[in-house]
């Protein structure tokens, strides 16, 4: 009996992991394919027919391409080699495949595929170049992959130098847009640059997702309230810690507990003015969450 309830364990967990492996790769395949289409249509209807150019691998390509004849899409693969063979040192075999085959992808779709000419309206260009563009290369890392090797790059010096991975991306970018203005012009250097804050933003927002996550860690000798207000009015699961002060107004090592809940950046004035209802002196600090997994993150309904 008891070897039968093994195997059919084991049978029910390769089920199981096949199935989460292929509903894996369908998801990743579909924001590499969709991230793909959309930075080939922000390159070929925006910015190349208007010369304009983005930061990191993708604006070097498109430098590259303003002063040569040499097609775009073999620039996009000869210029992220590099970064891709660091890229197997620094994150792994299975990012490099993924990577390579999106650029690849890119390569091929702007060969094959003409886009039509949006607008020559220079800012519409700069604006909506870059909104492509991000969200093309933000869905790409989104599928475990990605179409501009740069942050490969900071990621590597940032272990090798000690700083933080977006001080080496702008870092980077400042050569770049100063190669535009010296080989191009100041004018289209300053557009480029409208490009680049366009695309980096619209990446953040498609990697981060819609809703913006803040952890929330409150302090207070009323927990118990707290708890209630945050399970009951708000709908929000919380996690309870015990612990101990190291000084404060009751003495050394005074015990109490410590809540943990993540809301959305729309209730942070709610909970803010509940917690000022049950305790003004609580102690609270709040901290920014890219992603959520698992738990009670959703909002769950409260029946009234």
């Amino acid at each position: 009996m008891a070897e039968r309830n093994i195997v059919q364990y084991r049978r029910l967990f390769r089920s199981r992991r096949f199935r989460v492996t292929v509903h894996s790769f369908i998801k990743d395949f579909f924001f590499i394919i969709t991230g793909i289409f959309a930075a080939a249509f922000g390159l070929e209807s925006f910015l190349l027919p208007n010369g304009f150019i983005d930061g990191g691998a993708t604006g070097i390509s498109l430098l590259v391409t303003e002063l040569t004849n040499i097609p775009l899409a073999l620039l996009i693969i000869l210029v992220n080699i590099p970064f891709l063979i660091l890229g197997f040192r620094v994150i792994g075999r299975q990012f490099v495949i993924k990577a390579v085959l999106a650029i690849l992808g890119l390569a091929l779709v702007l060969t094959l595929i003409r886009f039509p000419e949006v607008t020559q309206d220079k800012l519409l260009v700069s604006v909506f170049g870059g909104f492509f563009l991000g969200a093309g290369i933000g869905l790409s890392i989104r599928g475990g992959g990605v179409l501009d090797g740069t942050e490969v790059l900071a990621i590597f010096l940032s272990k090798k130098l000690g700083t933080k991975i977006g001080d080496i991306i702008i870092l980077i970018n400042i050569v770049i847009f100063l190669a535009a203005a010296y080989l191009l012009s100041i004018e289209v250097a300053l557009y480029s640059m409208l490009t680049y804050l366009s695309a980096s933003k619209t990446l953040d927002f498609v990697v981060d997702g819609i809703e913006e996550y803040t952890g929330v860690t409150i302090i207070s000798h009323r927990s118990e309230e707290i708890r209630q207000m945050i399970t009951e009015k708000m709908g929000r699961g919380l996690t309870i810690y015990k612990a101990a002060g190291g000084f404060g107004k009751e003495g050394e090592r005074n015990e109490y507990d410590v809540i943990y809940t993540v809301i959305t950046r729309l209730e942070i004035r709610k909970i803010n003015m509940e917690l000022a209802k049950i305790d003004p002196n609580a102690f609270v600090v709040m901290n920014s969450i890219n992603d959520t997994k698992g738990g009670m993150v959703k909002k769950r309904r409260i029946s009234h």
